[in-house]
């Protein structure tokens, strides 16, 4: 029987507990599955939670920071120094397990001893709403080499993993090391990345794998102020994964080329959005173009940069309204009249 570690961190969390630690002991069935829940000194009850749940039940353990210590290193605390399944899994609070989720993704890394880890699809949920109705049968899965789909990453310039749904084998988290807290709101990436360079990537298909709670709390920055930090925390992740794992990656240079591109054209793409929405006053637009010719020089050249040269030609003010007319000499015209449908039916 397969074990699998569950490190849990918590702060200020406590009243989502209960629910985490159900969809991780009681719904994954024919697992060896121990709990950690290690509360980052939670000025609240959340530590009594905790303790509660843990006299209830002997395969879950409590630990209790005095001091708060941070994301990153409560999460390397669970990794590095407690987790000693064949897998291990990083879960917060917040969110929760689909049933069936971890026998789904061991089961395939039972049979493929070549993957890293494994991750599936995230069901997103608003806070305060219901679970979305979840798909529990997968319909197979995939492994791709670990170099293609970490190229993929580099071509996109983001990731394409939440978090709750991922379980790592622990002897290749041990091997690549913990999350870099030079990386408090990109760690994540990086680390998908890292064990990627050192192994193959398995995929569940057909099946959700995890709820992911969607509310004002979670790190990810959305404010138009955070743009900037977010795509510089970005491509220091990337450029992190280089550096660490450079004597892996024999194309560095070219991986490196790809994903500046990406990140200038979405840095640029923001730029002339706003024009679009009317929100050059807000969106830092002069920010956004001097990171874009930071990391490609040739940012002119770009389509996007095009695409920002005629709005500001045409306006701020005059921009909104005549956007829908803007049938992208400069952009892929396909994809921005598509764009453009989404952006009205939003309503933004």
């Amino acid at each position: 029987m397969s074990s699998v570690s569950v490190v849990i961190p918590c702060y200020k969390y406590g009243h989502f507990l209960a629910d985490c630690v159900r969809s991780v002991l009681d719904e994954q069935p024919g697992l060896d599955v121990r709990v950690l829940i290690i509360d980052d000194a939670s000025p609240d009850d959340s530590a009594e939670a905790a303790r509660k749940l843990a006299a209830s039940d002997p395969r879950i353990e409590v630990r209790v920071h005095e001091t708060n210590k941070g994301h990153i290193a409560t999460y390397n605390e669970g990794l590095l120094e407690w987790a000693d399944g064949d897998y291990v899994v990083l879960l917060s609070a917040d969110d929760r397990l689909v049933p069936g989720a971890l026998v789904r993704a061991v089961a395939l890394l039972d049979a493929h001893p070549e993957a890293g880890f494994a991750y599936g699809r995230p069901l997103r949920f608003r806070h305060g709403g219901p679970l979305p109705a979840a798909r529990t049968r997968s319909t197979g899965s995939v492994v791709y080499p670990g170099h293609w789909w970490l190229e993929r990453r580099f071509r996109e310039g983001t990731g394409c993993i939440t978090s709750p749904e991922v379980v790592v084998r622990t002897s290749l988290q041990r091997k690549v090391g913990g999350y870099d807290p030079g990386l408090p709101h990109a760690g994540d990436i990086e680390m998908w990345m890292r064990l990627a360079a050192h192994a193959d990537v398995g995929y569940v298909a057909g099946a959700d794998q995890a709820y992911y709670r969607v509310h004002g709390n979670n790190m990810s920055t959305t404010d138009f102020g955070g743009q900037l930090d977010d795509l510089r925390q970005r491509r220091a992740a990337f450029t992190a994964v280089l550096e660490k794992c450079a004597d892996l990656l024999p194309q560095a240079d070219r991986l490196a080329g790809l994903v500046d591109t990406r990140l200038a054209r979405q840095a640029l793409r923001r730029a002339y959005r706003a024009y679009d929405r009317g929100r050059t006053d807000v969106v830092p637009v002069e920010e956004l173009v001097s990171l874009a010719k930071q990391w490609r020089p040739d940012a002119e050249t770009l389509p996007e940069y095009r695409a920002l040269r005629l709005r500001r030609r045409i306006g701020a003010r005059v921009m909104p309204y005549l956007q829908p007319l803007v049938l992208s000499a400069v952009v892929d015209r396909g994809r921005e009249w598509l764009w453009w449908r989404s952006w009205k039916r939003r309503g933004i």
